[in-house]
């Protein structure tokens, strides 16, 4: 049988064990691997150290990193290491992350606005962990992909690792006092905050989709190779 391969590239340590958690409830049979590699810089959410982060030297090395892993996409699974460069700018990060991957590719800020626009989402709230600077960057990409964001408050995090000790009320919390009730959806932007485990009880207390970032991550993996995949415990984004 051909095992099917989408290789994510991860900052540091925080949250990266979501992506066994998906690979194991979507994936038992082993059909499709998701591989994380990780690259090191900074963990501070602020823009020089994000712009460094995301560079094209950076994230050509995590494409190296996975190259003997034979993937046939590759995604870099950093929401503001990508954001941060704007629109074209993250464009142009992954056509260059492309060509040293020799794959397609993609990074998970626009995991989020091809997932948002696959359920029809227009208008949105922001639950994010990034100091309110930081988080306005998302702000505008959403709105340059046509996505309103309705409420967002950054809760002025500086660091990935601080955000990847969140446990499960702190985030439902968090979603709770950034949602409106006239927003279509929820999102919370950052990879290095645990998520997926959560997101039936996220949906349930909202009462609207959530879309959270590692979850968009991998679907935008699947969905760069072709593979459509399902499981309620992944919320509406994976619905069947």
């Amino acid at each position: 049988m051909s095992q099917t391969a989408v290789g994510f590239i991860y900052p540091d340590h925080a949250a990266e064990d979501d992506y066994p958690y998906a690979a194991e409830l979507l994936f038992a049979s082993g059909e499709v691997r998701l591989e994380v590699t990780h690259i090191y810089g900074t963990d501070l959410h602020a823009v020089p150290e994000l712009l460094d982060l995301g560079s094209p030297e950076r994230l050509a090395a995590g494409a190296a990193q996975l190259a003997g892993l034979r993937p046939q996409a590759v995604v870099w699974a950093c929401t503001s290491g990508s954001f941060v460069y704007g629109p074209d700018g993250a464009r142009e990060q992954v056509r260059r992350l492309a060509v040293a991957a020799g794959v397609p590719a993609s990074s998970t800020s626009f995991a989020f606005t091809r997932a948002a626009q696959s359920l029809g989402l227009e208008r949105v709230a922001v639950a994010a962990s990034y100091p309110q600077d930081v988080a306005g960057l998302f702000a505008e990409f959403l709105g340059a992909a046509g996505i309103e964001v309705l409420e967002m408050a950054g809760a002025g995090i500086d660091t990935a690792a601080e955000v990847g000790t969140l446990e499960r009320e702190a985030v439902l919390d968090l979603a709770a006092a950034n949602d409106r009730p006239e927003a279509e959806a929820l999102l919370i932007p950052d990879t290095a905050m645990h998520t997926l485990r959560w997101i039936p009880d996220l949906e349930e207390r909202l009462g609207k989709p959530v879309l959270t970032a590692n979850q968009v991550t991998i679907w935008e993996g699947l969905r760069l190779v072709g593979h459509r995949a399902a499981h309620p415990a992944l919320g509406t984004l994976f619905g069947a």
